[in-house]
């Protein structure tokens, strides 16, 4: 397991950099780098059920560990989704049930937002999320600051 560190300067409020990381409307967007279509469903509770879907629908059980909003959110990833079916046991999930995808926000002042993302992850999906987290990024930068 691997630790990745993500962080970028936005000309924009807290609030407004929160909103378009989680919205409905713009986490498809910034999260396309990673797989196309992508979806977050969340009850937004601490040790509530997230999912993070991919367009057919797969994708990975998780759970909040820590939520301040605007601030910070850490999810504790748990095991797949597959074909509607939640797998959180088994080897094939043991190496990395519990890695951690964390968000903080700071705001530097009121308009202008640090936004860091830290990340556990197996080696061999270090290209992914470094593609993911650079582009995914770039383009939230671009939809706050418009």
């Amino acid at each position: 397991m691997e630790t990745l560190d993500y962080e970028v300067m936005i000309n924009a409020p807290i609030q407004k950099v929160w909103d378009l990381l989680w919205s409905d409307e713009t986490y498809g967007q910034w999260t396309q780098f990673f797989s196309p279509g992508s979806q977050l469903k969340t009850d937004w509770k601490v040790n509530g059920k997230t999912y993070f879907f991919d367009a057919s629908g797969e994708g990975m059980v998780s759970t909040i560990k820590s939520l301040q909003e605007p601030n910070e959110v850490v999810f504790s990833h748990l095991g797949f989704l597959k074909d509607g079916v939640e797998n959180i046991k088994g080897k094939d999930v043991e190496e990395w049930s519990g890695s951690e995808e964390s968000y903080f926000l700071r705001a530097v002042d009121e308009n202008t937002t640090e936004l860091r993302a830290v990340v556990h992850t197996m080696k061999d999906y270090s290209e992914m999320m470094n593609n993911g987290f650079h582009k995914g990024f770039a383009l939230l930068k671009k939809l706050a600051e418009e």
